[in-house]
């Protein structure tokens, strides 16, 4: 989902360019911090994360005569989103958790089915990191756990906002009951 933020796209930031942005990279940081001590190799990041969170609300924050009430509203939106996906990375790690316990299985076991190393399943689970589909699926078919608990479906609000326009452009009527769910 290109929309999600995660901290594999911080090596390739140079700035931060959206409240929604600022939010995940914010969450992110926050993560970060309480992971660091058991991963100290993680420390880069969560320093270079902290110098684009810095850097984007200096640029963009710091004069309150360039603050509109529709920057307010873009991160008020954006807070939003991003404490939605907070909740769904915390709901999802409680459930794979609960399975992962049914089957008498560790996170490091479950690292092991997906071939990943153990300092980037918590980077996973902590939704620091994005699960991909195919992780998904295959947690899905050996932990038997509903791909509605394991994929998020919420959108960023740019893309609800362009696929609304698109409905509406497509003119087609058994869509139109549709674009309600895309304000």
């Amino acid at each position: 989902m290109e929309d999600i933020f995660e901290i594999n796209d911080i090596e390739m930031k140079s700035q931060l360019d959206s409240e929604y942005e600022l939010e995940k990279a914010s969450l992110i940081e926050r993560q970060l911090r309480l992971m660091v001590k058991a991963y100290p190799e993680l420390e880069p990041r969560r320093e270079k994360l902290r110098s684009l969170i810095k850097a984007y609300e200096d640029r963009v924050w710091s004069d309150l005569e360039m603050i509109t009430d529709e920057k307010v509203e873009e991160s008020d939106r954006a807070e939003k989103i991003a404490q939605c996906e907070l909740t769904f990375i915390k709901k999802r790690k409680d459930i794979i958790r609960k399975r992962l316990k049914a089957f008498e299985m560790t996170q490091q076991d479950l690292g092991v089915l997906l071939g990943h190393p153990k300092s980037y399943m918590s980077e996973l689970m902590n939704g620091v990191a994005n699960f991909t589909l195919k992780d998904l699926v295959i947690i899905h078919k050996v932990l038997g756990i509903d791909l509605n608990d394991l994929i998020p479906t919420f959108l960023h609000s740019e893309t609800r906002l362009k696929v609304r326009e698109s409905i509406i452009k497509l003119n087609k009527p058994k869509l139109e009951h549709k674009k309600m769910e895309f304000i």
